[in-house]
């Protein structure tokens, strides 16, 4: 305390009356988060390491200001995975990401919408309850947004509380991101090694997943090249651990993949594919196991196989989690239809089972896209069309009845109940969004002891300083 009063008085002659008195605060305050630091180290930490792990999120980066011991806890990997695995034993609450983007022109081929003079994107993070509350809207930070080539990214999935993120819309570009928002924590990938410059024309699509056997996080690009037609498949991973990408060479058969979708289940990738050979083309599901580096293939459902140029295909993952589901949709403009598949026994081509067949919902709507699963078992939709209103009522159209308030757009995010046949709206709309993607998602706190992984502060502290440089300069 003599220590502290000689620093006072030395000050004194320095400062206003005012200024001691916000340093003397500083002081007092700071002697409080000591005391309160000594007794935070008295408890056993095995007792402060149970009760941290039941905290969520949000309330365990509030800890990591209480004292140096509790942050070293918290931003260590094993805490970060048995934090984690304590979320999902404990079935912790479930959330959706919402990604919807405007724009002055749109248009909607099969299960992809796309949006061009893009003027407005969102993110926004929504209960997974009969409400569909919101329970966050996040932002991109706005750095690394300003070298996406693209109009506007693409959410190429999201695993244990990270978003990984494509600007791969429209033209080549390599800008790809592993993103938390929780935790306000982003990582830049490097340039993949193939490229336009190196391979020529190609199409490609992205998978994200966790492999388990060495607890680290997977980028796969999987890459056709377009030489005099269909060249070969390459394929190669972004590792989250080492930073780097690997090539694991050619993939067997050469195939062409859907970009926009994958589904991650079973520590394996699945992206819908054609392939083309002599006899004709047809469909399958080619399969990424993330820890083995093998591909392997699925057969879709048999009355899908043959190619057909109407129909688009997108994978998703089942209500439980287990297995992988099929959204395939014929968007002529006569007798269109969404038929949802789910195979009841992950690899066990036989247990394809179609649960429902859906057409367009009002004769003023287009074809609905489905999305993926809900928890409870219903699948999230998305309405599109002309502007139309209905009430709470039946439809004849397949025989579905819509529950809710009146539509105000033509673009609407709806609930589908696969056992009663009913289709409830979630408030969710806006003529405004021509895109709408919907993905699961769980907060964590991966990234947070990630050597390169940026916060948006320092991003935007990075920005300014180099403003303040140019400026002074």
């Amino acid at each position: 305390m003599f220590f502290v009063s000689i620093i006072l008085v030395s000050c004194y002659s320095y400062l206003n009356v005012q200024d001691m008195d916000d340093i003397q605060e500083d002081i007092i305050k700071g002697m409080q988060e000591l005391k309160f630091e000594a007794m935070a180290l008295s408890f056993p930490q095995e007792i402060i390491h149970g009760i941290l792990l039941r905290l969520p999120v949000k309330s365990l980066i509030k800890c990591t200001s209480v004292c140096k011991a509790w942050r070293s806890m918290i931003m260590n990997k094993r805490f970060t995975r048995a934090h984690l695995s304590q979320s999902n034993n404990m079935n912790d609450r479930h959330l959706f990401l919402v990604h919807r983007v405007s724009g002055r022109e749109s248009s909607t081929s099969g299960h992809r919408a796309i949006v061009s003079k893009v003027t407005e994107e969102v993110y926004s993070l929504h209960y997974d309850n009969q409400a569909f509350d919101e329970y966050a809207k996040i932002e991109f930070p706005i750095a690394p947004k300003q070298e996406v080539l693209n109009e506007h990214l693409r959410v190429v999935g999201t695993c244990d509380g990270l978003i990984c993120l494509a600007d791969d819309m429209f033209c080549y570009c390599y800008n790809f991101f592993i993103w938390n928002p929780a935790i306000r924590k982003l990582v830049t990938l490097p340039r993949p090694a193939i490229t336009f410059r190196t391979h020529g024309g190609y199409n490609a699509s992205i998978g994200f997943g966790f492999d388990a056997n060495t607890n680290d996080y997977k980028v796969v690009r999987v890459v056709t090249l377009q030489h005099e037609g269909v060249g070969p498949t390459l394929a190669e991973v972004y590792s989250l651990a080492t930073g780097s990408w690997t090539s694991v060479g050619s993939v067997t058969p050469s195939c062409q993949l859907s970009r926009a979708s994958q589904a991650f289940v079973n520590g394996a990738l699945h992206w819908p594919a054609l392939r083309r050979t002599d006899y004709g083309s047809n469909y399958f599901i080619l399969t990424f196991e993330v820890g083995s580096k093998l591909f392997r293939e699925i057969r879709v459902p048999k009355s899908l196989i043959e190619y057909n140029y109407h129909l688009g295909l997108w994978l998703s993952i089942s209500g439980d989690g287990k297995s992988i589901a099929l959204f395939s949709m014929d968007y002529r403009c006569e007798d269109s239809f969404l038929e949802i598949w789910v195979m009841k026994e992950y690899g066990m081509e036989e247990s394809w089972t179609k649960l429902i067949t859906l057409g367009p919902q009002g004769p003023e709507r287009l074809l609905p896209r489905a999305s993926c699963f809900r928890k409870n078992g219903e699948v999230l939709l998305i309405l599109s069309g002309a502007r139309v209103a209905f009430s709470t009522g039946s439809i004849l159209s397949n025989q579905y009845t819509f529950y809710g308030h009146r539509a105000k757009s033509n673009h609407e995010l709806v609930s589908l109940d696969l056992v009663s046949k009913t289709i409830k709206n979630l408030g969710i709309s806006g003529e405004a969004y021509q895109y709408c993607n919907v993905d699961s998602y769980k907060e964590s706190l991966v990234l947070s002891d990630q050597t390169d992984a940026v916060s948006y502060q320092e991003k935007e502290q990075i920005c300014s300083a180099a403003t303040s440089f140019s400026f002074i300069a």
